[in-house]
């Protein structure tokens, strides 16, 4: 037998032989695909997906200390793969560029299969390997849901299919970065692994919920400890979708994992996967469970772009950071804390690093946190692959908020199937914890900036949310107050985490605080205001706006008044068509704090919006990764990022300047640590702003921002319109 190898030699001088690294890669792939019963089809993605470094050109090439990139090695695998199981085919073929799409795949197989390179590596395959063939029929080994029953609606196979595809390949994926790990990093592979049980996270949970049962009193936390004892006594239930919808205030932070804790250990769950919309909520979230849980390594992993975990000389990692970057890779942990963004755009990307992960989504507990603020646009993608996952991996899904939407199999809507309601009895707390006054006036009364102005300085403490960045400068101008402060997408990550906690520190001291905002306050931010004033928006939006009033509880009731602006304008699409419909329930007297007001907004809304914007679904059905992963972006992908100074900052936006100036090009764990100090502008802004000297490029792909930067507005340009500007 001749001896092949995989990769060069390591540290040790050891080399990976292939044969080895070939069954280890199976064998751990078959382990992560078999939570959802497909362990036999990535067991053999994992033996042939390197079956090109057979060929005696890629031992050439490992063995020659001048070469830079090695022959073709996962063609080989693929046009093995396509013989016996098309599917395997698509998953061996992207396992180092990304899932492409079939038609393309289908020509490369065309080229490739008659390549005497490609007969010749398959040939000394089929003498070395012991077993390169499975005993039966790969078709056999297809999980059950992909025999289509009569009831199917169109399209549902094919989209099964498609996500199975996109599960496997992280499976395989993930082993071949994991095997490939151990041969040349030991010791990094040995650092791996959650370092606790969720048996011994929810026995925490359960000790700190007791002593802050013990040590709380009154009717509010009263209410609390009834909405969180419903959540775990509902932890038994069978797996699937629920709903946990409770007031701002209910502590639907602690209650949804309570339920999460006790329902994944319930049914022998693996993991609690928290996706929350904005970072400011997520950091609020993991201090909360740092609070429950300790920092220690090895527990809670938060994966957001404000956590910066690349070691610098200056700023070398904690053990904690070594851990959690090394999770974030495929969130092997047992509570992960992260975005939707990053949830939802790694079940709809097709490159390997975003992918790797999504096989740990499997016999799993999802918490879709503030889940009203998913976006209309993509809801048919979003629900279609919520439903999968709940039907096919194992995974519950849980949507929680106090606006929640109508995402309920419907005649308008291809929902979630029997959603379970965690609270009964809503209507009792949403109207025992009513703890603001809705003031509304007549839609004839219409507010200029000045007259907002006046009434927002005859208030000490008071919040004004409006529709747009342009709106709030008009506001901040007309206000003309050098105390006030402001929030929008114009300031940096850093800048507004500044702001928030001033803003926080003020209310405490009882200082006077007038602040301006956008929507980005809403939503789970914890801020208590006495009194908060919001222009007219979508229903959710006030109400979620009137969760920053009174909400500990303090007053009898905070005021939210809510005006008609008599200038200004809206964001386009759902936004405005939320307008439009809140003006008309609100114009009919609609209850506020009623729940069920939000189901009839909700229902109205997704009759009026494209829920498929993108046509993301017909390219899922023709099995078009590459579409799907460009087309699907929570995030307006046409901006790029722009570092700005913010004050109170400068310092270490400099030196990380310097750093990248001391470098050709900035690797990307440089280019990453300046994401707290970054603002997207539009690309097309861009020449313009070079130009006129605004800009200049720090890197490719990252640009430094020469203009203007004001300490309370943010990044400004004279004569721009900050909605044209700014993403």
């Amino acid at each position: 037998m001749n001896l092949h190898f995989a990769h060069s030699k390591n540290h040790a001088g050891v080399e990976h032989l292939l044969v080895q690294h070939l069954d280890a890669v199976a064998e751990l792939a078959r382990r992560f695909a078999a939570r959802f019963d497909a362990g036999e089809l990535a067991y053999w993605a994992g033996k042939w997906h390197d079956l090109g470094k057979f060929h005696p050109e890629f031992t050439k090439y490992l063995l020659s200390p001048d070469a830079r990139r090695g022959p073709d090695h996962s063609s080989a695998g693929m046009v093995y793969a396509w013989e016996s199981l098309e599917l395997l085919a698509l998953v061996i073929g992207g396992h180092h560029a990304g899932l492409d799409s079939r038609e393309n795949l289908k020509c490369r197989w065309r080229e490739k299969r008659g390549l005497a390179a490609i007969r010749e590596a398959l040939e000394i395959a089929r003498r070395e390997m012991a077993a390169l063939a499975p005993s039966k029929p790969l078709l056999s080994c297809l999980p059950a849901f992909l025999h289509t029953p009569p009831s199917t609606q169109k399209g549902d196979p094919e989209r099964s299919a498609e996500l199975l595809i996109r599960m496997l390949f992280s499976a395989l994926v993930d082993a071949d970065f994991l095997d490939t790990e151990a041969h040349f990093c030991p010791e990094q592979a040995a650092a791996r692994g959650p370092k606790a049980t969720l048996g011994d996270l929810r026995m925490r949970f359960e000790e700190n919920q007791a002593r802050l049962m013990a040590a709380s009193t009154g009717r509010l936390n009263q209410l609390r400890r009834e909405i969180y004892e419903h959540c775990r006594a509902a932890g038994t239930r069978p797996q699937g979708c629920f709903r946990l919808t409770a007031p701002t205030g209910g502590a639907k932070t602690r209650s949804s994992l309570g339920f999460a804790l006790a329902h994944a250990l319930h049914h022998g769950l693996e993991r609690v996967i928290v996706a929350i919309p904005y970072t400011s909520i997520i950091e609020q979230t993991a201090d909360v469970y740092r609070g429950i849980f300790g920092d220690e390594e090895g527990l809670v992993l938060e994966h957001h772009s404000a956590v910066v975990l690349e070691e610098t000389h200056e700023d070398p990692v904690t053990e904690h950071q070594a851990w959690s970057r090394l999770a974030s890779q495929n969130w092997d942990a047992p509570i992960v804390v992260t975005t939707t963004v990053q949830l939802f755009e790694s079940l709809f990307a097709n490159r390997p690093g975003r992918c790797r992960k999504l096989h740990n989504l499997a016999r799993s507990v999802i918490v879709l946190d503030e889940v009203q603020t998913l976006p209309p646009g993509l809801l048919e993608p979003i629900l279609d692959v919520l439903r999968q996952l709940v039907a096919h991996y194992r995974v519950t899904v849980v949507l929680c908020t106090a606006t929640q939407p109508a995402l309920d199999d419907s005649p308008y809507l291809r929902g979630l199937p029997n959603v379970q309601e965690l609270l009964p009895q809503q209507e009792r707390y949403f109207d025992a914890l009513r703890r603001v006054h809705y003031e509304i006036p007549a839609v004839t009364e219409r507010w200029t900036w000045g007259q907002t102005a006046e009434r927002l300085r005859a208030e000490p403490q008071a919040l004004a949310i409006v529709n747009t960045k342009k709106d709030a400068m008009a506001l901040l101008d007309a206000l003309d107050d050098p105390a006030a402060l402001h929030l929008s997408t114009l300031m940096c990550g850093a800048h507004r985490r500044a702001v928030l906690h001033e803003v926080r520190q003020r209310l405490h001291e009882g200082k006077p605080c007038r602040l301006v905002s956008t929507q980005v306050v809403e939503a789970g931010v914890d801020l208590d205001f006495p009194v908060v004033l919001r222009a007219v928006g979508p229903l959710d939006r006030i109400v979620q706006a009137a969760g920053r009033c009174n909400r500990e509880g303090k007053l009898d009731r905070g005021r939210v008044i809510v005006f008609h602006p008599a200038e200004g304008g809206l964001p386009r699409g759902a936004y405005r068509s939320g307008y439009d419909l809140a003006g008309q329930m609100l114009r009919s007297g609609c209850d506020l704090d009623d729940p069920r007001t939000y189901q009839r907004y909700f229902h109205h809304l997704y009759q009026a919006v494209e829920l498929d914007s993108q046509a993301i679904q017909p390219a899922r059905e023709h099995f078009d990764y590459p579409t799907v992963a460009q087309k699907f972006r929570m995030i307006a992908d046409d901006s790029v990022s722009v570092v700005v100074r913010p004050p109170g900052h400068e310092k270490q936006v400099d030196e990380l300047l310097a750093q990248v100036g001391r470098q050709a090009e900035a690797p990307d764990r440089l280019t990453r640590r300046f994401q707290p100090y970054v603002v997207g502008i539009y690309a097309h802004l861009l020449p313009q702003y070079e130009r006129d000297g605004l800009l200049c490029q720090v890197t490719p792909g990252l640009w430094q921002w020469l203009g203007s930067y004001d300490r309370v507005r943010g990044l400004v340009s004279r004569g721009q319109d900050p909605e044209q500007l700014v993403v």
